[in-house]
């Protein structure tokens, strides 16, 4: 049986959705709008990609999703969980409560009450205090049908994650084994307030993760496919459907991810920059080994400080979508746009909004066959624009600008760097942009995110502070590397091909004897 593999990417305009074969080759893509309920566009994107003479779906093994779902959860305050926050830390850490700094609509849509119980350790794993079971029933007691989740973020949990493990033990025999809990050592990094903000996130999205998981299982059944299913992350892997469901957060920022992986896997570039333009957004990230570099500083999530793994990747209001106006005779480009209804509301296809996907047609650079004619776009823009051939290559200079910019952000020297074009509207970037040594678009550039969740690998990644007093840093290196490929197995890897793929120590000079350790694995899908 020649085996096939399906990947689909959820945009802001559009689903896109391809299928693979076992070499990785390409045989069938489709673009459909993206619908509301993003189930539905889903369906019609695996229904239209299913009519191909190239796709059997008796030999679909795999189906791939890479989504923003969670994110737009967080954006919009819509269905998240009430969570009860418990930090292990009294009496050391009462001066600034949990969520103090949360904008007040997002805290107010999450907060199902925050407590701070004794407990904690010092930096090299000694204890600062004992739990007391007197006040975990008091807690217990508080919040009983009452929250949805809850999140236990413990000082220096990093080092020693003993007592938020008993602490979700008592939680679990109690309210059952099923209940959501979030450990804040399997979210975040060191710094207990960021740390303790993503956990919270991640309880938050626990009921959009089961909805999203579920629909995505139903949706996948529905069309007849017997595949087993995988959602991508923002390092650019993959992880099982019970581990989306645990770790919902790290769902955040998969597509631009996502992008940057098939940009990678289809121009053979392995370093460089990728700029993905979509339908709403330009997405702009660095390409490092094949996989997206990892920001070094603290990810802010709708306002929310969070210090969980991030990809290094700026976002500018620039897509297919993108409103275009002038304000004071000057052109101004976004950031609003038509967003999913490009092919409503655009000029090109009989709307009246002039969009950068009108521009794109007027220039020539892009082909459309079902949009309207360049005459009759012309027409239309004309009278909102005087001038209009003067105002096209005014927005062009204009996206030209804002595309040096956001790569000259992102460059840690002055020396040129390759440039990969991928998305649906990356015709309407220019030939030639000021500090690239050259510029790619590869064959499938437009489904370049949905190929990257296809071919993605299963990663595993763990960030830990020792105390080496008593040991070698050859050990501790080691041990964490253990604990990652132990991550990457139980997300879905083969433990035969995991390999680790970045490994780093830092000594913390502010801590004696400690030592910060990070490693990150990845391995192909264990079929």
């Amino acid at each position: 049986m020649a085996k096939q593999k399906i990947g689909i990417d959820v945009g802001g305009t559009n689903t896109d959705v391809v299928v693979l074969d076992q070499k990785n080759n390409v045989v069938a893509k489709v673009k459909t709008p993206t619908t509301g309920d993003i189930t539905t566009g889903i369906l019609q994107g695996l229904k239209k990609v299913s009519i191909s003479k190239s796709v059997q779906k008796e030999n679909v093994t795999h189906i791939m999703l890479g989504t923003t779902h969670c994110t737009n959860a967080i954006v919009q305050r819509k269905g998240l969980a009430k969570v009860a926050s418990i930090r292990i830390g009294s009496p050391a850490t009462h001066l600034i409560p949990p969520m103090m700094d949360w904008p007040e609509d997002l805290k107010a849509a999450v907060d199902g009450h925050h407590f701070i119980i004794g407990g904690g350790y010092e930096f090299d794993g000694r204890l600062l205090n004992n739990l007391s079971e007197d006040e975990l029933n008091e807690v217990f007691n508080r919040i009983k049908n009452k929250v949805d989740a809850i999140a236990i973020t413990g000082v220096f949990s990093q080092i020693n994650s003993e007592q938020e493990n008993e602490v979700c033990e008592f939680f679990h025999k109690k309210l059952g084994k099923n209940f959501p809990v979030s450990l804040s050592h399997e979210i975040g990094s060191v710094g207990i307030l960021e740390r303790e903000n993503a956990t919270i996130l991640n309880a938050a999205l626990y009921p959009i993760a089961r909805d999203l998981t579920d629909a995505f299982n139903i949706a996948v059944s529905t069309m007849g496919f017997n595949a087993e299913i995988f959602f991508g992350q923002n390092d650019g892997t993959l992880m099982s459907v019970d581990y989306a469901r645990k770790y919902p957060i790290f769902t955040i920022a998969c597509g631009p991810t996502d992008s940057i992986r098939g940009a990678a896997f289809l121009s053979g570039i392995q370093d460089g920059i990728v700029i993905d333009v979509g339908g709403t957004t330009t997405d702009v990230g660095v390409l490092v080994n094949g996989f997206p570099r990892e920001s070094a500083v603290s990810a802010n999530i709708s306002d929310v400080r969070t210090n969980f793994r991030m990809p290094d990747v700026l976002s500018i209001g620039l897509g297919g979508g993108t409103i275009i106006k002038t304000v004071d005779e000057q052109v101004s480009i976004g950031p609003e746009s038509v967003g999913f209804k490009l092919s409503e509301e655009a000029i090109g296809f009989g709307g009246a909004t002039a969009t950068l996907t009108d521009i794109g047609i007027l220039s020539g650079k892009m082909n459309i066959p079902e949009a309207k004619s360049i005459t009759q776009i012309r027409d239309q823009l004309e009278s909102k624009f005087s001038k209009t051939d003067e105002f096209v290559k005014n927005v062009l200079v204009k996206i030209a600008d804002l595309t040096k910019d956001v790569i000259d952000s992102l460059k840690t020297n002055a020396e040129d760097i390759p440039v990969i074009l991928v998305g649906g509207g990356s015709q309407l970037m220019p030939d030639k942009i000021s500090g690239t040594s050259s510029i790619t678009i590869p064959e499938h550039y437009e489904v370049a995110n949905a190929v990257g969740v296809a071919i993605a690998q299963i990663s595993g990644e763990v960030e830990k502070v020792y105390n080496i007093g008593g040991t070698t840093r050859e050990q501790v290196i080691e041990e964490t590397k253990s604990l990652a490929i132990k991550d990457a197995i139980s997300a879905g890897a083969d433990k035969k091909t995991i390999e680790v793929i970045d490994s780093e120590d830092i000594a913390l000079a502010y801590l004696p004897n400690a030592l910060k350790v990070k490693v990150k694995v990845a391995g192909d899908l264990l079929v």
